[in-house]
């Protein structure tokens, strides 16, 4: 079963050398903590943190979609939508976040980390956090026509799937919504 963000089933079914272009995409500098600092830094939420990406994205002119991944409570990544600003098609926040996380873990699985995302993440999202075994998977908005968790293809509940994470939806549910459904009235002006 699918559970929403607070933790309850939502009725869903789920079954669970030189510088790469990934690295210029996160500098050291964009690593948070989750947890408070003792320096009295104010605390920032992964879920924050996809909203700020989010929100960058729209600022370069690309859908408004973030993702972020945690390793032992720390951003470890961070990443906006760059399909148009690179031309390429597979440059989703989600993508772009799994491979900043390998390259700063040193390694291709991602088994203690989890990944939020603004967006129910794509059939091709899905598969690409499945083959990295991320754990958990929290996203805020349901996407009914391009999904491919809840909606859509349903990856997770396909028996060719060998690894299907935790996933929760609904976390920051609203932001994200008005995010996108301001981002596409603005696109059909």
């Amino acid at each position: 079963m699918q559970k929403n963000a607070t933790g309850g089933n939502s009725g869903k079914m789920n079954n669970k050398n030189s510088q790469s272009p990934a690295a210029s995409l996160a500098p050291a500098e964009n690593l948070v903590s989750v947890t408070h600092l003792a320096s009295g830094h104010a605390k920032i939420s992964p879920m924050q943190a996809a909203m700020e990406e989010a929100r960058a994205a729209e600022a370069r002119g690309e859908v408004p979609i973030g993702a972020v991944i945690t390793h032992k409570n720390r951003i470890i990544a961070r990443a906006g939508n760059r399909t148009r600003e690179i031309n390429d098609p597979t440059a989703h926040a989600e993508i772009l976040a799994i491979r900043i996380a390998c390259e700063a873990l040193e390694n291709e699985r991602l088994g203690d980390c989890d990944l939020y995302v603004t967006l129910e993440p794509c059939a091709m999202c899905a598969a690409a956090i499945s083959f990295a075994r991320i754990r958990r998977l929290y996203y805020a908005s349901s996407d009914p026509k391009g999904g491919g968790v809840e909606y859509g293809p349903r990856f997770y509940s396909q028996p060719t799937c060998h690894h299907a994470p935790e996933v929760y939806s609904g976390i920051g549910e609203a932001e994200a919504t008005d995010m996108l459904k301001r981002f596409f009235q603005e696109k059909r002006k």
